[in-house]
């Protein structure tokens, strides 16, 4: 066998390297000489965190009123409300909200039982049957309760030129965005409500746009409230469209009519024209803990402050679609959590207050002085409400 210097080299340096016995050194005199590896650097454990007793004080009160909210994926609806909780309730020490980047409806609930952090998730209305039925968890019913309705998510069926009617995706790879999405659920109701058996391909809806630009795909799910980022900032391409879904007997359930329009969707739907399709209630779920623990101590604190301060939600920069929530709403199929229940029963007890009436009196007061008139309108808000709660 003949070998090149090249070949030669590069068997010394693999027997150099792994330790071979190679013929150069069965051939070399002399005992053989051990070579030691030195062991590889380590970084130095840390000391376990806080180390000191102020530094135990200071973790305690970070983490006494702090709770996380399961929110959903960065470009949907979902993660915009729960950053708005974030804002609109923080309180420094006192409460402490950490919206979650997360997988979307269903996995909101699954996080909310098995993920620790977890105590509230917003979701949708139809997902508990998923937990009952399919992805059984035992007592799913008593474990996780809702605490208000919230907006309406819109379902979203976008696709190719070519697609005129839903019939035609039979067959076809559609988008049901990414695992554990609302788009994965109530995405497979309707296609099985509606007898449309097609190819689901899981994946980010994002991605999911520009493989519908390849041929890749033939259309996309989303369900999510509208305005959605991710049609508002598509740019006009011929044929791209969204596909109407009427509302029928076969969705009378979770799921109430709903159309898309132009000021929704300038870019996609023709001025003067709409889209009809079904909606799902979203909501507001949280573990029903025991009351003996901690975490039922900062759920219970939470609903005192959404409720006592919902009418900020209901003003700028806030998301829209806190100004349709009714408080008051009831979800069928769900369990209201019982603090929260209370809280609602004591607010209907008190008078009404009749904001016009209030504005007309602050204007008395402070006649020409339009900041002082919204000082005492708003002074008496708080008055009002601190009655509520005697």
């Amino acid at each position: 066998m003949h070998w090149s210097r090249a070949s030669a080299c590069c068997l010394l340096a693999v027997q150099g390297l792994w330790g071979l016995p190679g013929q150069a050194a069965a051939q070399a005199p002399g005992p053989a000489v051990a070579q030691t590896v030195p062991a590889p650097k380590r970084a130095l454990p840390l000391p376990n965190k806080p180390i000191t007793e102020d530094e135990n004080a200071r973790a305690a009160r970070i983490n006494n009123w702090t709770v996380g909210v399961a929110g959903g994926l960065l470009e949907g609806t979902f993660s915009r409300y729960a950053a708005d909780l974030g804002k609109a309730l923080d309180d420094g020490d006192n409460l402490r909200v950490l919206p979650i980047i997360t997988y979307g409806a269903v996995g909101n609930v699954t996080d909310l039982v098995y993920l620790k952090g977890v105590d509230f998730a917003i979701t949708y209305a139809d997902v508990l049957d998923h937990f009952k039925n399919v992805d059984r968890i035992p007592g799913i019913e008593r474990r996780v309760n809702y605490v208000i309705p919230m907006f309406q998510g819109e379902f979203h069926l976008f696709v190719r030129p070519e697609i005129k009617t839903i019939q035609d995706l039979a067959g076809k790879k559609v988008g049901f965005n990414t695992v554990g999405s609302a788009a994965n659920y109530t995405g497979n109701i309707v296609f099985e409500r509606l007898g449309v058996k097609v190819e689901k391909v899981f994946m980010n809806n994002s991605l999911a746009v520009e493989a519908m630009r390849k041929g890749e795909l033939h259309g996309l799910v989303h369900v999510v409230g509208k305005p959605n980022s991710l049609f508002v900032q598509l740019k006009p391409e011929p044929g791209y469209h969204l596909l109407p879904v009427a509302y029928t007997e076969k969705f009378q359930d979770y799921y109430t009519p709903a159309e898309l329009r132009h000021a929704d969707y300038p870019n996609l739907i023709p001025e003067g024209q709409t889209v009809e399709t079904i909606s799902v209630q979203a909501l507001l779920a949280v573990y029903n803990w025991g009351k003996d623990t901690d975490r039922y101590r900062r759920c219970v604190r939470f609903v005192e402050y959404l409720l006592d301060r919902f009418d900020r939600l209901r003003e700028p920069p806030y998301q829209p679609g806190w100004k349709q929530v009714n408080l008051a709403g009831t979800i069928p199929g769900w369990t209201r959590f019982p603090p929260a229940q209370e809280i609602l029963d004591r607010m209907a007890s008190q008078p009404k207050v009749d904001p016009a009436l209030a504005r007309t009196q602050a204007a008395r007061a402070a006649p020409n002085d339009p900041a002082e008139q919204e000082r005492l309108f708003r002074m008496f808000l708080e008055w009002s409400k601190r009655q509520g709660k005697q």
